[in-house]
């Protein structure tokens, strides 16, 4: 009986590749339905459906609570095990893939506004949308630390390149815009993360923090991450210039972001930041000068796909992971008030970071409000906000998250054509 029992657990629980093949199935299941039917652009096709279903599914436990779809929802995600298992390794693929598309040659003209949106902007954005979302906090009774509002404002602080540059290429926007916005989303996906990380660790052990503190751990992290990334990008650059393979080219790419990001792990260096200098590093040098035109195909393929099914099975965990908290009124307040609190933070940033030199404001006509309207939150916040521990902070945080992307895809990224025409 004992055996059959333990065959039985075994058999019911569920292994990570059970769970990858849910996820992934469901994506591209997801995916199907809205290429035939809503045609919507992918990642707002994706967002639609997955909201609709985690609002579908919590009407349905609260008609019928026999159900208790949260319950069994709540036991996948529990054995997911998301934050050891994949989240790491997920910021790594998804910063990669994003430096790739950044043009160096551009972000050198507009260094200095990259430099300052990326870190003054981060910083002055956070704290904004930190002081907001205390406000709101106390304004409905929520009594959580108020470190988790700051932290709540770092995961939220970083934008999403991608979906954007398609946008400002169609619309054939100033190519020193585009590189100011490529530019200022790799970077500050990887300030913010560095920010997320030290904030989430006072957060957690209620260390006393100072000022200089921060600034050396930060120097450390972000200062070791950039060195590493330098050197495994140049490492991958001199093995693909002595060969031309493109399978095995591509594997290299691959083995620079896994390796890469376990070694950073392991010295306590920004992974994040190492990412991304090796992908602007391959993505710029290696292209020019060790790629052949059929590897450069498959690469940059190869990392479009691997970018949009990350982004796809993040929308999809979030939605899970609502309907498993099934969100009570302060979580659904909180995620509507994210929303303007998170524009205006943005505003802010832009705003500042753009005036600080007078020589950092970007030259195109109307480029500050497409630098807001634009600054779209995507994949990056939502891995962080799954990243946090468990508790009634989280599924607040994540509830506040939730709100806040979902207005930035479906509202922001859906509108930010006919808003640059205007």
């Amino acid at each position: 009986m004992t055996y059959l029992g333990a065959m039985h657990e075994t058999a019911a629980s569920l292994s990570a590749f059970d769970i990858a093949a849910i996820l992934v199935v469901a994506t591209a299941v997801f995916g199907w339905f809205n290429h035939h039917f809503l045609k919507l652009p992918h990642v707002i096709g994706l967002t639609v459906i997955g909201a609709v279903t985690a609002i579908g599914v919590l009407l349905l436990n609260s008609f019928v609570p026999a159900i208790t779809l949260d319950d069994k929802v709540a036991r996948l995600l529990g054995e997911l095990n998301f934050t050891d298992t994949l989240l790491q390794g997920m910021l790594s693929f998804l910063l990669f893939a994003g430096a790739l598309h950044v043009d160096l040659k551009r972000l050198r003209a507009d260094w200095l506004p990259v430099l300052l949106l990326s870190t003054i902007g981060v910083l002055i954005s956070t704290v904004a949308v930190s002081l907001g979302a205390w406000g709101v906090g106390l304004l409905i009774g929520i009594d959580i630390a108020p470190i988790w509002y700051f932290v709540f404002g770092a995961l939220i602080a970083p934008t999403d390149p991608v979906s954007v540059l398609g946008v400002l290429k169609e619309e054939k926007v100033d190519e020193g815009l585009q590189a100011s916005v490529a530019g200022e989303s790799l970077f500050n996906d990887g300030v913010g993360i560095v920010v997320f990380t030290m904030l989430l660790g006072v957060a957690v052990t209620g260390k006393d923090f100072t000022i200089a503190e921060g600034l050396e751990m930060f120097a450390l992290e972000a200062g070791g991450g950039i060195l590493i990334g330098l050197a495994c990008g140049y490492v991958a650059f001199r093995a693909m210039r002595s060969m031309d393979e493109y399978a095995l080219e591509v594997m290299i790419t691959l083995a620079v972001v896994m390796g890469g990001y376990a070694l950073c792990s392991y010295l306590h260096v920004s992974g994040p930041l190492a990412m991304a200098m090796a992908g602007l590093l391959i993505g710029n040098q290696g292209m020019a000068y060790a790629m052949s035109d059929t590897t450069r195909d498959y690469v940059v393929k190869f990392w479009e796909l691997v970018d949009d099914l990350l982004n796809s099975v993040l929308f999809l965990l979030i939605g899970l992971e609502m309907i498993a908290l099934v969100p009570g009124i302060s979580h659904a307040l909180m995620a509507l008030a994210a929303i303007p609190v998170t524009l205006l933070a943005r505003a802010l940033s832009v705003w500042i970071s753009t005036r600080i030199v007078p020589a950092a404001k970007p030259k195109a006509q109307g480029a500050g409000r497409v630098l807001w309207w634009g600054g779209l939150r995507g994949g990056i916040s939502i891995a962080l906000a799954l990243s946090l521990p468990e508790g009634a902070t989280r599924n607040l945080l994540l509830a506040a998250t939730f709100g806040a992307v979902l207005f930035s895809v479906l509202v922001q990224r859906s509108t930010l054509s006919h808003f640059i025409k205007r």
